[in-house]
Formats: C-alpha cells, structure tokens, sequence
C-alpha cells in the first residue's frame, strides 16, 4: 500500500480565516518534511474539489465555525476520508463552551459560574450582577479565537456589552482572576503546561495576535502540586468531551490555586509560536515532530481502512 497524501485544510469561511491560513501553511511545510503534502485553501463550507478517499489523510487547521464545530467532520465522514483530530460529535461538543462546561465539570474539573442566553433574549444587568457579580467575561458560546470577548468590571459595562449583542447564543461567565495556562494534549496524554501573561491583563483576541502583547513561559513556574493537577484535569478534560488524537486545553488559576477550566481547542493555532507547539517543546518535541505525531493516529486509521477494502 502507498503512503497516502496529507491534505492540509486552510482559510475557510469563518472570522479566524487569516488565523487558520498561517496555522495550514507552517503544518504543510513541516508536514512536507516527512510525507507527502498538499496545502488546500478552502473557501467554502464543502469538501474541496481533488479530494479523494483513498489518497488522501486529512490534516486540518481549520479554526472556528464549520472548520471546528463539526461541520467539516461530518463531509469529511461522509466522503469516508480519514482525518487527524477529534471526530465530528466531540468537535461539536467542545465548540459549545456550556456543553464542555456540563461535561469535565461531571468528572470533577472545575468551571467558572456562567449564564447561557440568547441575543434575541438577553437577560437585565441586574439579573446577571445577581447572580454572577459585577466581574465577567461576555463571550460567544460558540466561537474562538477570542471573536466576541468583553471584559466586564461593572452594571454600564455592562449594559454596554449587552447592547452590543443582537444574535446567536452568548456566556456571562464570572470572571475568574489570576495566572492563565495552557496545556497540550497528545493521545490522551498532557504534554507541558504554559503559562500566558498578556501585558494588556486580558488575552482577548489582540494579545494573541499582536506581537510582543503577550509574555509565555513553556513550562510554567508553578507548583509541582499545581503542575500535575493541571495535568490530571487536561487530560480529564479531554476524555470527557470524547477528544481523540490532540487538543488544548485552556485553565485559569485562581489566586487561591484553584484551577477553572477555560475551554477545550480541538483545532488550536499550529506556528511554530503557537501554544500547542509550546506545550509539546516542553516534552522534547519540535514542530517538525509535534505535527508528525498528530497525524500518526490518522495514517493509522487510513492503513487499517485500506487493508481492510483491499481485495
């Protein structure tokens, strides 16, 4: 059996496009480096024109809606094509920041309180301060890259955030402060912890993409206590939502060294500068190596598919 192309996924149609092309070119080059590889630029919601079954092995890095929530997954199922990553049913359920929320918080990891609510029914500023405080983070449920965060320190900015919001499903969540960490996870199993320091105090979308808005230390100085509880909810976490292959998995810790989880990124930022990246250097491995490993699983599963179709 010939090895099979990697077809690294794009761009897309979602508001982190630009994020996602950076992230397909660094993969295709350093996938290129061990196997076969063809960068795809997707421009639509639909399986790109060329694609085929028994040639190709997925690799996308595809951000946010479609590329993230499981709508690519599902085409990608249906074609029957083999792809790196968490399927189509645990995409979905981490993409729902409330759904992952109910799922590691049933298997002990700690989560911020938040409200669920709809933008064609938004709930009063009282009703949110009520319950919540008057220190929050109004976010989408469903979106990433930071798209749509506010930070919320009283009722006028509040308000003022809430009037901003017109559609779609949105979080009030307490906001929790303190030391933000990141952590890789490789087949289950969590790679180093980072520890993110945006100069601005909040990593909103511009201290994520703004040179030099951010400091990063890979590995975080904590606690060994801390490091391997940081470990143990990550990789929680991740068996929780159903996660296969890799994902990140995103903490606050608290002032009194408790650990929220933050969210779940099935397709996180892949340059070499991104976090997943960082997190894997931490256990000996380069980009060149990481993005080997990721797809590893993938390769697997399309030999074990051919096999068995082979006459």
């Amino acid at each position: 059996m010939k090895d099979p192309i990697i077809a690294v996924f794009a761009g897309g149609t979602s508001a982190e496009r630009e994020v996602s092309l950076g992230s397909g070119l660094a993969c295709a080059v350093a996938l290129a480096r061990s196997y076969p590889t063809r960068l795809f630029d997707i421009t639509a919601d639909a399986l790109p024109a060329g694609l085929d079954a028994g040639t190709h092995v997925v690799f996308s890095t595809l951000h946010g809606t479609f590329g993230e929530d499981g709508g690519m997954q599902r085409l990608l199922d249906a074609a029957h094509v083999q792809y790196a990553g968490c399927d189509a049913a645990s995409s979905a359920l981490t993409m729902d920041k409330t759904k992952t929320k109910e799922a590691v918080a049933a298997r002990g990891v700690r989560v911020a309180k938040a409200i669920l609510f709809a933008g064609q029914a938004k709930p009063s500023v009282e009703t949110v301060v009520g319950q919540l405080g008057e220190n929050l983070i109004i976010k989408p449920n469903a979106e990433g890259s930071s798209v749509g965060l506010s930070v919320v320190g009283n009722r006028q900015e509040l308000a003022t955030a809430l009037a901003k919001i017109s559609s779609g499903s949105w979080l009030a969540e307490q906001r929790i402060f303190g030391r933000e960490l990141s952590v890789g996870v490789l087949d289950g199993k969590a790679a180093g912890v980072v520890e993110i320091k945006p100069k601005s105090g909040v990593y909103d979308y511009a201290s994520k993409y703004t040179k030099g808005a951010s400091e990063y230390f890979a590995p975080a100085p904590l606690d060994g206590g801390i490091t391997a509880a940081a470990v143990r909810d990550a990789e929680t976490a991740y068996e929780a939502c159903g996660c296969r292959d890799y994902a990140r998995v995103d903490f606050m810790l608290s002032a009194q060294n408790e650990l929220y989880l933050l969210e779940i990124n099935t397709l996180p930022g892949m340059k070499e500068t991104s976090l997943l990246p960082m997190s894997a250097r931490c256990v000996g491995l380069d980009f060149t190596a990481l993005v080997r490993e990721m797809v590893t699983p993938a390769l697997r599963r399309f030999r074990a598919a051919n096999a068995s179709s082979e006459p």
